[in-house]
C-alpha cells in the first residue's frame, strides 16, 4: 500500500468516517487535502524509453557499461555518458558522491522499491585528542565562503557570526553541528575549522562513532554548456525517488538564463525546460535544497528539510507547479539578515502555482515567498503552521516571518489555505492585484504594506524596477476569509498600514474591495485592536479598529456584511484537537460568505450549485 511521509491521520480518518456514516455527504475539492505529503512509496517499474538504460550501485565498477543488470556501473560513469532519453536506474544504498555534471535530459529513478541515498559527505578518520573534550583531523575538502556583498554586516555581525558564511558542515552519527568561531568555544555541539590549516575539531569523542564531514558542493549539476562532446538539448531531467543529503551548497542546481532588470518573460527560461522532481528527500544542504531555472518545471511529493538559506530556490522560472510536497526546517543556522525561506520563488516568475503543500516547523524562516517581480503567482490549498516565532513580540513589521509572502509583484491568487500560529499568514507587500479568498486564518496574522520603496535607491538595485511603482499598489482582494485567534496571539488580525513618509502624498487605498469576512477573538482578557488600518484624512494616517462595524463606519464600502465574535466561548471548529478546521455546525458565522468569482471557484475545483462558505473548507451537504 502506498503511504505518505506526513499525513493529518485525525482529520482524514474523521472525514472517512463522516462520508461513509453518511452517505448523502460529499467532501468536495477545495480544500487542504490533508496529505500524504511528501513521498510516497513508489516500487518503479521500467517505462518504454527511446534511449538506454543503465543500471548504477554505490558498489559498482567504472569498467562496467551498467547495461546488464547484474554488472552495474557507478553513478559518475552513468552520468558521464548517459544522453537524451537515456535512463540511469540506481540499487539501494549509499552513494558519496557529488559534481554530477550533464546537459542531457536524463532521467533518474530507483531500481523497484529500493532507497538510493546521495550524500555529499566522507567519512572522516584519523583524529587525534586534543584534550579531554577536543579532538581534530585534517581535511582537505573544504568550502569557505562569505557572506553576499548586499548582506549588512554592520548591523547583523553580532547576531550571525562571519564563520556560519562558510559552507562546511560536520555530522556525528547523523546529527547537525553548528560551526564556532574558535577552538575553545567547541562543544558537543558545535565544530571549529581552521581554514588556514585545513584542520576540523570537535568536542565529541569520535570512537565508534560515524563522523561526516562535507567533501562536495552539489549532487546533481545540469549545466547549459557544451559538455562530454555534447551540445545543451534544453531538455531537463527527470527525479524521481532519491535521497539527497549533507552538500556543502546545494544538492540540485539546473542552470539557466538569469534575468537582469525588467526583462520580458521570453527571453529567459528556455536554456532548460521540464525538470521534473518527484518523491525526493532532500536535505542538509548548506545553503539551498534544490536552486531550480527553466520553464515548465514540477516538483510533486518531495520533502525538503534541514536547508539554511533557502530549501527550494525557483529563479526566472514560468508555469511550474509545486504540489503535495513537504517544506520544514530551513534556516538551521539562524542566519540574520539573509531573508529565508523554505521556498522562494524569485526573479520574474510567471504562473507559478504552489498546490496542497505542508509547509511547517520554521521558526527562523519564511513559508513560501514569491519575491521581485513575479506576476500571476497561484497558492491554494496549502496548509501552513509554525513559521516564526515572534508573533507576539514588538517587532518591526519586517523581522516577522510570513507564510505566504507576496513581495515587489503583480498578481497573484491566494485562496483555500489554512495559516495555523504563523507570524503572519500572509504578507502583501508592495505589490498589486493579489486576491485572498477563503482562507483560515488561525492565531495568524494577515497583513498588506507599502513603502517608498524604488530604484532611484533601491539597496538591492534593480529589483524594485519590477514592481508596480509607488502609486499602483493597490487593488487587492480580501474577501469569505476566516479569521480566529485565542489566548496564543494578543495581536491585531489584520494590519493595512503603510509607511508614514507616503501618507502626504498617496491617498488611495490598497484593499478595492473587502466583505463577507469572519473574526473571532476567544481570548477573555485580550484588548488589543482587531484591525490596523491606514487611510489619510485630516485626522490621522492609521487608525485602530476593535470591530469590522467600526471600520465600516470609517469606510463604507468594505465590510458590510463581515461578523465579529468577541469573547466567543462556543467551539467554532469540528474538532480542533484533530485539527479538522471544517466549521462547526452551530458556529453562527457559517453562512456569513459572499458569492465567489468564477475563476476562483474555477481553481478551487468548487463544484457548481455549491453553497457559499467562510474559511477554507467548503460545508458539507447532504444531496
Amino acid at each position: 500500500m502506498k503511504r505518505g511521509l506526513t499525513n493529518f491521520s485525525g482529520h482524514c480518518f474523521l472525514m472517512i468516517f463522516l462520508l461513509l456514516a453518511n452517505p448523502g455527504f460529499i467532501q468536495l475539492l477545495a480544500q487542504p487535502w490533508g496529505g500524504p505529503y511528501g513521498p510516497v512509496e513508489t516500487n518503479y517499474t521500467m517505462p518504454l524509453i527511446s534511449g538506454s538504460i543503465y543500471f548504477v550501485s554505490p558498489d559498482g565498477k567504472s569498467e562496467n557499461s551498467g547495461e546488464v543488470f547484474e554488472k552495474p556501473a557507478t553513478l559518475e560513469a552513468a552520468v558521464a555518458k548517459s544522453k537524451t532519453g537515456d535512463m540511469i536506474v540506481l540499487r539501494g544504498g549509499t552513494y558519496r558522491t557529488g559534481n554530477l555534471k550533464f546537459n542531457q535530459g536524463i532521467t533518474l529513478q530507483p531500481y523497484k522499491n529500493e532507497k538510493p541515498v546521495l550524500k555529499g559527505t566522507y567519512i572522516a578518520r584519523g583524529w587525534k585528542k586534543i584534550s579531554d573534550d577536543l579532538w581534530v583531523t585534517s581535511w582537505p575538502r573544504l568550502f569557505p565562503g562569505e557572506p553576499e556583498d548586499w548582506w549588512r554586516r554592520d548591523r547583523e555581525e553580532q547576531r550571525t557570526p562571519l564563520h556560519r558564511f562558510h559552507d562546511d558542515m560536520v555530522f556525528v552519527d547523523g546529527r547537525f553541528l553548528q560551526s564556532t568561531g574558535s577552538a575553545e568555544a567547541v562543544d558537543t555541539n558545535t565544530f571549529y575549522i581552521d581554514y588556514g590549516n585545513k584542520l576540523v575539531y570537535i568536542g565529541t569523542n569520535p570512537a565508534n562513532r560515524l563522523v561526516e564531514i562535507t567533501a562536495f558542493n552539489v549532487a546533481i549539476h545540469r549545466i547549459c554548456k557544451d559538455y562530454n562532446g555534447r551540445s545543451s538539448d534544453s531538455i531537463g531531467p527527470v527525479i524521481r525517488g532519491i535521497e539527497f543529503t549533507q552538500y556543502a551548497d546545494t544538492a540540485i542546481l539546473i542552470e539557466g538564463t538569469y534575468p537582469e532588470g525588467l526583462t520580458d518573460e521570453y527571453e529567459y527560461g528556455n536554456d532548460v525546460r521540464g525538470t521534473v522532481l518527484e518523491n525526493c528527500d532532500i536535505s542538509y544542504c548548506s545553503r539551498i535544497g534544490a536552486y531550480l531555472m527553466g520553464d515548465s518545471l514540477t516538483i510533486r511529493n518531495c520533502k525538503v528539510s534541514n536547508t539554511s538559506t533557502e530549501g527550494i530556490y525557483l529563479v526566472g522560472v514560468s508555469d511550474a507547479i509545486l504540489e503535495r510536497n513537504v517544506f520544514m526546517r530551513n534556516n538551521i543556522e539562524h542566519l540574520t539578515g539573509y531573508f529565508p525561506a523554505a521556498v522562494k520563488i524569485f526573479n520574474q516568475c510567471h504562473r507559478v502555482t504552489c498546490r496542497d503543500n505542508l509547509v511547517t516547523d520554521l521558526p527562523n524562516s519564511n513559508g513560501i515567498w514569491y519575491d521581485v517581480g513575479n506576476v500571476n503567482g497561484i497558492f491554494v490549498n496549502n496548509w501552513l503552521e509554525n513559521v516564526g516565532n515572534a508573533r507576539n513580540e514588538k517587532y518591526s513589521v519586517f523581522q516577522y516571518m510570513s507564510g505566504f509572502f507576496f513581495e515587489i509583484s503583480k498578481g497573484a491568487i491566494c485562496a483555500g489555505n489554512v495559516f495555523l500560529n504563523c507570524d503572519n499568514g500572509s504578507f502583501v507587500l508592495n505589490s498589486c492585484d493579489v486576491e485572498l479568498y477563503q482562507n483560515t486564518y488561525i492565531n495568524s496574522k494577515a497583513a498588506f504594506g507599502r513603502t517608498d520603496r524604488n530604484p532611484a535607491d533601491d539597496h538591492f538595485g534593480w529589483h524594485s524596477e519590477t514592481a508596480p511603482g509607488v502609486g499602483e499598489r493597490d487593488g487587492h482582494c480580501f474577501m469569505n476569509n476566516l479569521m480566529v485567534r485565542d489566548d496564543k496571539l494578543y495581536a491585531p488580525l489584520l494590519e493595512v498600514w503603510q509607511l508614514p513618509v507616503l501618507c502626504d502624498t498617496l491617498h488611495t487605498l490598497q484593499l478595492g474591495m473587502m466583505d463577507h469576512n469572519v473574526y473571532v477573538k476567544h481570548a477573555e482578557k485580550d484588548t488589543s485592536a482587531l484591525i490596523v488600518w491606514s487611510t489619510v484624512d485630516e485626522d490621522s494616517c492609521l487608525y485602530l479598529f476593535n470591530s469590522p462595524s467600526e471600520l465600516n463606519e470609517k469606510h463604507p464600502a468594505f465590510s458590510a456584511h463581515d461578523m465579529y465574535f468577541d469573547h466567543y466561548e462556543q467551539t467554532v471548529f469540528q474538532d480542533t484537537a484533530t485539527k479538522n478546521f471544517r466549521l462547526s455546525d452551530d458556529f453562527p458565522g457559517l453562512r456569513a460568505a459572499g458569492m465567489l468569482p468564477a475563476k476562483i471557484s474555477k481553481i478551487l475545483g468548487i463544484e457548481t450549485g455549491t453553497d457559499n462558505y467562510i474559511g477554507a473548507y467548503p460545508l458539507l451537504r447532504r444531496d
